[in-house]
């Protein structure tokens, strides 16, 4: 038999050893009965790769009873059908054997068989399925099996088959194992009938359906295995409570709702592992009754509240991971969960600090992330001396002071230690610089101080990542031997440490990620930077240095994806693009010259590219629409791009921004966005534009913000966009604008999230009517709202956090100011410098978020609301030079954030109110009324008859005509003064 086979001799422990001298009972692998007939062959592990089909002296063992071939590499071979001649085997293992294709009919004579393993792990690689015969004549005369595993085997067939098929054939199974199988749901009624299964797993299967109840009535259920399995609906407590159930995995079936139940006393599960479900809830104190449980993974759930006291309880556990929920308080003593090796706490809202009893004693604890949370106090010592301890990870926190080292020896397995984005502060400890497994160091974004010796490196021999960035050190990169300071990294990032001149690492053979943003560093780049990592560097920032020049000659590597030079003083042509680049920042420099014609040839993978804010003229090229597969932003603004727009790069469906203010760009936008538009953002303003607003924009489904201020377009209204429920932005001052605002028909949900509109500077006209402000919800916003200060900003790169922040340039006083940041609550209306007329409708009241209002410069009448007084977020107020008459309305002195009012040349009469605000306000916020009497104008009220004021309000009564009373919307955002706090709270 052994000279049937082919195996590799090397991997070989059993049939290597095999000798024709000696008695077959006594070779490994061999087991015989007591009258010397082979009754058991195991050649598992044997690297057999052939020979099985003509192995007559395997097949004929007609007294093998146990047969196992598992783990070998028959590759490229099918089940043999002689294996029906071993009519006395009861166990046949070929689990991972290397076989393919269809499982044969054979196998369904063999009905002693109790145990049947033809699992696979790589189904993808080598596929085994059951199609002719299928699973139901498979197993149909195989009344004896127990155990029946079939793991990566193609089976495909609905829940009504497939558990038919095992419940009218099988009814004493005990262990089931069916993952990767290919089976649809729901899970049939027929399957109760399994009332013996131990174990059951169908992980990776798409059931797509309900957990049916009938699980806890298996009474001897030990193991239940349903991962991924697009499982639904609500987990039935009841199956918590199967006395017998020790392991119980529902993980990646996000769609699967539950909570824990009470435990009871002496719980029996061992392993509980529900991450990546929807179950929720908080944890009960009875988890401490779970005394047996050595794996509990909850991550990435639902779950609140405190994490339960009890859990010190749980003596036997090794692996816990509660992290990404949503769990408050403090983290507990883990004093007596002394196997301990695994602890993830991360990405929750704990807080509170920690102590060295919360691990003293964890002597076997290999990794802690306790990251993401708002844990504060010093970091204690003792953490640092946990003898096993390989990685440590506490970033995104709130920890503070200095870092001291353990009175006890640091342990020496430490080869991860990340403590960024905290609160600690002093020098970096030395013993950090003499761990002799550190591989990984990252202390970014603290308040580290002094001077960081780069020789320090030496001792750390294994260091493959090194972050130090944002803290206030300084670095001393240079070395006094001939030794470069640096071990050989994989990623270096030493961003804003006072470097003023580029460290040297040209003998840097494995680096892929360089930052060495906002430093001091001058002069050129030098040409050695590009051969950094031998052509495999892939992330390079540069930017926010006072570079000048590349030095020549250069060579881009090709894998570079991330390059990031921007806001440096380099001049001249634009440097070569790398093609592989996903992201290119060139903004912010002083490149001049125009772009090359067939740049866009070199954008094929690029998802964001940025020349902003250069000197570049001529025009756009056409070659850019190539990139138009990935790219997501394009950003051109700020130079002096001439030339019409490219029809093609509109029609882009990838694009999200679209940034081409601020040139010389002339002709009509045009109307040529695809059906399927992507665009979040447009900005063309300050431009030469004209023509119409293209009726395309439509399709534009997803928009966010739309400018085209300061161009020439000559258009009405764009109503074509109101049933936008994206557009949060609409910016149309300063061009050629004419007619009514009002759309028809006039709808609820028309411009329903809108929270900036400037239309100032156009030839606009007709009324401002009620029914308009009614639907701008986006400037309705509650008190909670108001609390959450998000951006408007466009994410363009899934797998990073890398974000477009939209800008736009708001107007005050007469001054132009630039919000780099918009809050999406922050709220505008700017509608000046226009024909409107007729008068304020009360409904603008209602926008109760509203921060400025603009309606100056135009011919509006009437009284000024008193519903205004309910702006109570407006911060300017705006209503200079109309025809408003009346007394100003006492409501107004209620608006305490108001910092710039201006109701000047109006025909405004009686006393100015008195109020804490108004206070502050000067004669020039009310000067060009001449009924107007009180502080700040030197007019006293006394020398005004009384009868004066009833005489003006009934006349100009007589002049308000109700009819015409209807709304409409403003942008420009006047930033002046105390709500701009929001500004800076970013």
């Amino acid at each position: 038999m052994k000279d049937n086979f082919v195996f590799d001799r090397s991997m070989s422990t059993k049939l290597v050893a095999w000798n024709q001298s000696t008695d077959c009972c006594l070779w490994h692998g061999v087991s015989c009965n007591n009258i010397g007939q082979v009754i058991g062959l195991d050649i598992s592990l044997e690297a057999i790769s052939d020979g099985l089909q003509d192995s007559t002296g395997l097949f004929g063992l007609r007294y093998l009873q146990r047969l196992s071939l598992a783990e070998n590499r028959f590759d490229s071979i099918q089940i043999p059908g002689e294996l029906h001649h071993l009519t006395s085997l009861t166990y046949l293992n070929l689990s991972n054997a290397g076989f393919f294709g269809q499982i044969p009919i054979e196998v369904s004579r063999m009905t002693r068989l109790v145990t049947l393993d033809l699992s696979t792990l790589f189904p993808e690689i080598k596929p085994l399925k059951l199609e002719n015969p299928n699973l139901k004549t498979l197993v149909q005369n195989l009344k004896e099996l127990r155990e029946l595993y079939l793991d990566g085997v193609n089976i495909s067939a609905p829940g009504s088959d497939w558990c038919q098929a095992l419940s009218s054939s099988l009814p004493n199974l005990s262990n089931l194992s069916l993952s990767s199988c290919h089976l649809l749901g729901p899970i049939d009624s027929s399957f109760s009938q399994l009332r013996h299964l131990s174990v059951l797993r169908l992980d990776n299967n798409n059931l797509s359906t309900t957990i049916p109840g009938f699980f806890a009535n298996f009474s001897k259920l030990t193991s239940l295995s349903l991962m991924s399995c697009s499982l639904q609906g609500f987990f039935p407590d009841k199956i918590f409570q199967v006395p017998t159930l020790q392991n119980l995995d529902l993980s990646y079936n996000e769609l699967l709702n539950g909570n824990l139940p009470q435990f009871p006393q002496r719980g029996s599960f061992r392993r509980i592992i529900l991450s990546y479900t929807n179950f929720s809830g908080t944890m009960p104190d009875s988890i401490g009754n779970l005394g047996m449980l050595s794996r509990f993974d909850l991550s990435n759930c639902n779950f609140s509240g405190h994490i339960p006291s009890t859990i010190t309880s749980l003596t036997e556990i090794v692996y816990l991971d509660f992290s990404s929920n949503n769990l408050t308080g403090l983290v507990p003593l883990f004093i007596m969960s002394k196997k301990l090796t695994y602890i993830d706490l991360s990405r929750n809202d704990l807080s509170g600090s920690l102590s060295s009893m919360h691990f003293e004693g964890l002597n076997d604890l290999v990794y802690m992330n306790l990251g993401y949370n708002s844990l504060n106090g010093s970091i204690p010592p003792a953490l640092f001396a946990l003898p096993s301890l390989q990685r440590l990870l506490l970033s995104n926190n709130q920890f503070g002071g200095e870092v001291i080292e353990s009175s006890n020896t640091p342990s020496s397995q430490l080869d991860t230690l990340d403590l960024s984005s905290n609160r600690l502060e002093g020098q970096i400890p030395e013993f950090f610089f003499e761990l002799p497994k550190l591989s990984v160091l990252v202390l970014s974004s603290n308040f580290f101080n002094g001077t960081v010796q780069m020789e320090n490196l030496q001792n750390l021999q294994n260091l493959t990542r090194l972050e130090l960035a944002h803290n206030r050190l300084s670095i001393n990169a240079s070395s006094s031997s001939t030794r470069s300071p640096f071990p050989q990294l994989t990623r270096l990032s030493l961003a804003s440490c006072k470097l003023q001149r580029f460290p040297d690492l040209r003998n840097q053979s494995k680096m892929f990620f360089l930052d060495l943003s906002d430093n001091q560093i001058k002069g050129e780049i030098p040409y050695w930077i590009w051969e950094v990592g031998n052509g495999s560097l892939s992330h390079l920032n540069l930017s926010y240095n006072l570079l000048q020049h590349l030095q020549k000659p250069y060579k881009i590597p090709g894998l570079l994806t991330f390059l990031d030079i921007h806001s440096n003083q380099l001049q001249g042509d634009l440097p070569i693009l790398p093609q592989s680049a996903i992201f290119i920042d060139y903004s912010g420099n002083n490149f001049n010259n125009s772009i090359p014609a067939d740049l866009g040839n070199f954008l094929s993978f690029a998802s964001f590219f940025s020349l902003s804010n250069n000197s570049l003229t001529g025009a756009i090229p056409e070659s850019l629409c190539n990139a138009n597969s990935y790219l997501q932003v394009l950003d051109l603004s700020y130079n002096s791009l001439s030339g019409t727009i490219p029809n093609c790069l509109l029609s882009s469906q990838n694009l999200g921004v679209l940034n081409l203010g601020r040139n010389n760009l002339s002709g009509a936008i045009p109307n040529t966005f695809s059906s399927s538009c992507g665009l979040r953002t447009l900005d063309l303003r300050r431009n030469n534009l004209s023509g119409q607003i293209p009726g395309s924009l439509v399709n534009c489904k997803l928009l966010e913000v739309v400018t085209v201020g300061n161009n020439y377009i000559e258009d009405i209204f764009p109503c074509m966009l109101k049933n936008s429920s994206s557009l949060r932005v609409l910016v149309l001052r300063s061009n050629r604008f004419k007619g009514d605002i009002r759309c028809h028909p006039a709808a609820n949900n028309s411009w329903q999230n809108l929270q900036i509109i400037d239309i100032a500077f156009n030839n606009f006209s007709g009324y401002l009517y009620p029914k308009c402000f009614l639907s701008w919800r986006g400037m309705m916003l509650d008190n909670d709202a108001q609390l959450e200060h998000n951006h408007l900003k466009f994410k363009y790169l899934n797998l990073n956090n890398f974000y477009y922040q939209d800008t736009v340039t708001v107007t005050i006083k007469g001054l132009e100011l630039e919000l780099v940041k918009i809050l999406t609550v922050f709220t505008s209306i700017d509608f000046s410098s226009n024909n409107f007329q007729g008068e304020i409708p009360d409904t603008v009241g209602y926008l109760s978020s509203l921060y400025i209002l603009n309606l100056s410069h135009n011919a509006l009448t009437g009284l000024i609301p008193k519903s205004i007084g309910k702006l109570t977020q407006v911060g300017s107020l705006d209503l200079s030079k109309n025809q408003l008459i009346g007394e100003i309305p006492r409501e107004l002195t209620s608006l305490t954030f108001l910092s710039f009012l201006n109701l000047s040349y109006n025909r405004l009469f009686g006393m100015i109110p008195l109020g804490s605000q108004f206070q502050t306000f000067s004669a020039a916020s009310y000067e060009g009324n001449l009924g107007l009497c009180g502080f700040p104008l030197d007019v006293s009220c006394n020398k005004i008859p009384p009868t004066s004021f009833e005489d003006r309000l009934y006349n100009s009564k007589t002049k308000i005509n109700w009819d015409y009373v209807s709304a409409a919307l403003g942008y420009t955002v006047g930033f002046g003064i105390t709500v701009w706090v929001l500004w800076f709270a970013l």
